[in-house]
Parts: structure tokens; C-alpha cells; sequence
């Protein structure tokens, strides 16, 4: 299969411009990023290629087809019309999910259904069966409707890429891996200075800093669906796995995560382990409220809690302030890039930060919170 083919990555908001880098950075054509999510082109090496190397997409929609549908007449027949036979064999299994947002066709379930009923028809012609086995592997359709634009996918990752293989516990409210990586990569770390993760819970930003530095592909430890997929040839994902392994690097870094709980910091070092990033990054039970450093340049990246799940909004608060003091005696090459829903993190923490990036932590509306080192070597040269 040579093909061409359309990818669509679903990305969480405020992240798709990252995700775009990333595809970039891979050689994908056509990389348009778009409200949640980003699409490219690319040829079936490039299935194992992005389910292996992406750190901040979701998962790897391979796009079969797109067209306008007010009715179900029309997402039946234009769902037929597709060569749905080229991708899922005799025996294949292809449920069907998605969504709809301000279409005609509203009703999820009734546009599964209908779906489900073209591709049944489709299929059962080709293959001469009136009902088809599907006891094979699993080729999950996704749908999704946009103001009448329907876009029919296969999903090629299987469970979300998010789930690394790494962490199978959490401590409390979880930073999903991915939007750990995007806050790592948004923070311009390179591995060069050090990186610090002073509410560092199950270790997941210290962790994705070490994949960074490494430029370890975080996929290396897991399996997709798309691997049991017959028309896609096993050795394009072991080229794809070599390919990743000659790209890493081999040096140095200074990462280091630290949690108040003991326990938490027992579980980061586990999931270090784990991900294979022992030797790279190290983590201490320390309090936050007395972090320091000596470095003259260096950055951190942290998620505190947020006083919607595991505190109070006023201990919150009071943890807010006694950081905003830490990070002040910070030498002035040091900037520190805080995720928070809180309303009130910038009165807490004791000064307006220099930029603002709107997140979303799972259905968490945030705020990327950056005190930039620059600004603050500016004002305390002025203060002098």
C-alpha cells in the first residue's frame, strides 16, 4: 500500500500547536493544527512512526473519508462509498463511536447505528456474507460530525497514547503523560539546564522530562492496535522501533522531582524504573515551601494541587504563598512554569507571571502560569 494517507491527531486544547512541532519534526506533510486536534499526511511507515515517537497526541486516527451529511440518507450512503474492504479484512471487528457537534444529525447513538448498518453492507458485499464473523482483530471506527462534515477514522493506537506503560498507580488527581510532555516541551527544555518538579506526585513530569532529554520515543514499552492489523507489514514497526532507538541520546541530566509524601516519591521512583529513566532522573521527599537552588540557570515545571480534589481552596492557597516565597530566591536565570485551575494562583503566589497559556487538565480549565527567566533578571537588575 503506497497510498497517501490523512492522519488526524486529537490533541488536548491549548496543545495542538505543539503537536504540530512534533509532526513537523517527524517529516509529515500537510501539518495543519486545528481546534483539538492536528492533521498531516504520510504513507503507512508512518503509522508505527507516530504511535511511537508522539509525546503529546492523543492517538493516531488513520482518515478513510470526509463528506457533508444532513441526513442519515446521506452519512449512510457516503459511509458505503468508502473502500472500507482495503483496511478491515474478512474477519475484522469495527465497532463504531464518535460524536457530533453542531450538525443536523445529533443523536450519537442513532448515527453509530447507522454507520454500523453501511459498513455492514459494504463489507458484506465484497466479502459474499450476509453476516460477518467479526472475531478477528479489533479496527475501531471513529466518527466524528462537525457542522454537517462528517470524517470517518480508524483508530491505529488502540488504548490512548497517554498511557505509556509506565504508570499503572497515581498519586490522588493524575497528570496524564502526554500533557506532562507538552508542559516540558512548552517550557523550551532541552536537557541542557537543570529541571525541577517540586509537586512531583507519581513522577510523571520528571519522567517525560527524561524521555525529552534522552529523546526516548515514549511509545518504545507499549503495543497499538494497529500492530495485529494484516495489511500493515510487522517489520515497518520494527523499522520504526529502530529508527526511534538510533535517535536517542546518551549524556548527562540534571532532572529532579520532590514530593512532601514519602510515599509519593517511593511510586516516582518506580515509575522511573519503569519507563527506564532511573539513571536520569532522581527524586526526594522535600517540601516545596523550602525549595532552593543554586544553579545559575535552570527552569521549573510543576502541578501543584489544585483545591478542587485533594485540598481545600485556602490550604491551596497558603501552599501557593509559601512557593511564591521559594521561587523568589531563585537565582534570576531560573524560570518556573506553573499549571493551576485556581483563580487566585497569581495573588497567592505573590506576583502576576509574565505569560498565561490556557490548558485543560483532563475537564480541568487551567492556566500555564510562566515567570519567565528573562523578566526576572530585568527586574532584579532594576531593583538593584
Amino acid at each position: 500500500m503506497d497510498q497517501t494517507l490523512q492522519f488526524v491527531i486529537p490533541a488536548l486544547m491549548g496543545v495542538e500547536s505543539t503537536v504540530a512541532h512534533e509532526l513537523k519534526k517527524l517529516g509529515l506533510s500537510g501539518v495543519g493544527a486545528e481546534n483539538g486536534r492536528v492533521v498531516c499526511q504520510g504513507g503507512p511507515a508512518d503509522i508505527p512512526r507516530l504511535n511511537l515517537n508522539l509525546r503529546c497526541g492523543a492517538r493516531v486516527l488513520l482518515a478513510l473519508g470526509s463528506f457533508r451529511a444532513r441526513s442519515f440518507e446521506e452519512l449512510f450512503e457516503g459511509c458505503a462509498a468508502l473502500p472500507w474492504e482495503d483496511f478491515i479484512p474478512r474477519e475484522g471487528r469495527f465497532p463504531v463511536k464518535g460524536y457530533a457537534v453542531s450538525s443536523q444529525l445529533r443523536s450519537v447513538p442513532a448515527c453509530q447505528s447507522i454507520l454500523k448498518k453501511a459498513l455492514c453492507k459494504r463489507l458484506g458485499q465484497v466479502y459474499g456474507l450476509e453476516i460477518l464473523p467479526e472475531t478477528g482483530s479489533l479496527y475501531q471506527v471513529q466518527f466524528s460530525i462537525l457542522k454537517d462534515q462528517v470524517t470517518l477514522m480508524l483508530d491505529t493506537s488502540g488504548d490512548s497514547l497517554y498511557k505509556r506503560g509506565y504508570r499503572a498507580q497515581n498519586m490522588g488527581a493524575p497528570l496524564r503523560e502526554t500533557l506532562a510532555a507538552a508542559l516540558v516541551s512548552l517550557s523550551r527544555y532541552r536537557g541542557r539546564d537543570p529541571l525541577c518538579d517540586p509537586f512531583c506526585g507519581s513522577g510523571t513530569i520528571p519522567i517525560e522530562a527524561a524521555l525529552i532529554a534522552k529523546n526516548r520515543a515514549p511509545g518504545l514499552n507499549r503495543s497499538f492496535a494497529a500492530q495485529r492489523w494484516g495489511w500493515l507489514a510487522s517489520k515497518l514497526w520494527m523499522d520504526a522501533a529502530d529508527e526511534a532507538m538510533d535517535h536517542e541520546f546518551h549524556g548527562a541530566y540534571d532532572i529532579w522531582g520532590g514530593d512532601i509524601d514519602p510515599a509519593a516519591v517511593e511510586l516516582s521512583r518506580h515509575n522511573a524504573r519503569l519507563a527506564g529513566v532511573e539513571d536520569t532522573v532522581r527524586f526526594e521527599a522535600a517540601d516545596a515551601a523550602r525549595f532552593r537552588r543554586e544553579e545559575p540557570r535552570g527552569r521549573v515545571v510543576t502541578n501543584p494541587p489544585y483545591g478542587e480534589r485533594l485540598l481545600e481552596k485556602k490550604e491551596a492557597e497558603e501552599l501557593y504563598r509559601a512557593f511564591g516565597r521559594a521561587a523568589r530566591g531563585l537565582p534570576p536565570g531560573w524560570e518556573v512554569d506553573v499549571l493551576s485551575s485556581h483563580t487566585e494562583f497569581e495573588r497567592a503566589f505573590g506576583r502576576p507571571a509574565d505569560k498565561k497559556r490556557k490548558l485543560y487538565n483532563g475537564m480541568i480549565k487551567c492556566d500555564l502560569f510562566v515567570y519567565s527567566a528573562e523578566k526576572r533578571s530585568a527586574r532584579e537588575l532594576g531593583a538593584q
